[in-house]
């Protein structure tokens, strides 16, 4: 049984150890273009293990921004990792108490993806190498883009900043096809960014909080309204 978990494991987690890898290449440049060492860049993808996060926190220390500030954007960028959590630990059960931290640590957008249209039982060993496949690819990724980013060229270290935007835009897109809501959340969000940048208020870092925290409220009513026209028909 074990054998067979391991084999379907690594045959599902390869194809996210590749996909993990080209982001978390343009990760490591950038970090290099911003003067962040080997060692602290390694540290970042290995302790943080957040994919746009990441690349979000990394932009905010350009800025200036304080710990505070950036401990508390990835918390509001992330929240969403607290319901997948709680739905992954309904399919794990029993062996998501022993295993929580580790569980929860090694929770992503595309592991929960994989994890949840899985339709076998969910084990120890299945979860934990897809888990391990995805972490592998993400730091192993920002270390040999750091190392590269110090034989590039200058302007194209710099220019790697723009793959954070890529990275949000592919993650959005998708949503932006099937929901006009979405569109119009998403347009409110950047007519909202800059007005504050405009007005200059509030410190370095700090719209893109304001700006999440108030399109999340718009948003919710949006839901609540979706969940009151299903239920009445």
């Amino acid at each position: 049984m074990a054998n067979n978990d391991i084999k379907e494991a690594l045959k599902v987690g390869f194809p996210l150890f590749i996909g993990y890898v080209p982001p978390a290449i343009a990760f490591g440049i950038l970090a290099k273009s911003c003067e962040i060492s080997l060692l602290e860049s390694f540290m970042f993808s290995a302790v943080v293990f957040a994919g746009a996060s990441q690349f979000i926190a990394l932009n905010l220390l350009m800025t200036g921004m304080g710990p505070g500030g950036i401990i508390l954007t990835t918390l509001l960028v992330n929240f969403r990792h607290f319901l997948m959590s709680t739905y992954l630990s309904t399919r794990i059960g029993k062996m998501a108490k022993r295993y929580i931290f580790l569980l929860a640590f090694g929770v992503t957008d595309e592991v929960f993806s994989v994890l949840s249209f899985t339709k076998r039982k969910l084990t120890k060993t299945f979860v934990f190498i897809l888990q391990l496949s995805a972490y592998t690819g993400w730091v192993s990724g920002t270390v040999a883009g750091y190392i590269m980013g110090g034989f590039l060229p200058e302007i194209l270290t710099k220019s790697m900043g723009v793959a954070l935007y890529a990275l949000l835009l592919a993650i959005l897109l998708p949503e932006l096809k099937t929901s006009a809501k979405a569109i119009c959340l998403t347009i409110a969000s950047g007519a909202l960014n800059t007005i504050l940048i405009k007005l200059d208020m509030l410190p370095d870092g700090w719209n893109i909080i304001a700006c999440i925290l108030v399109i999340a409220f718009i948003g919710s009513f949006f839901m609540f309204q979706e969940q009151g026209e299903k239920a009445y028909g």
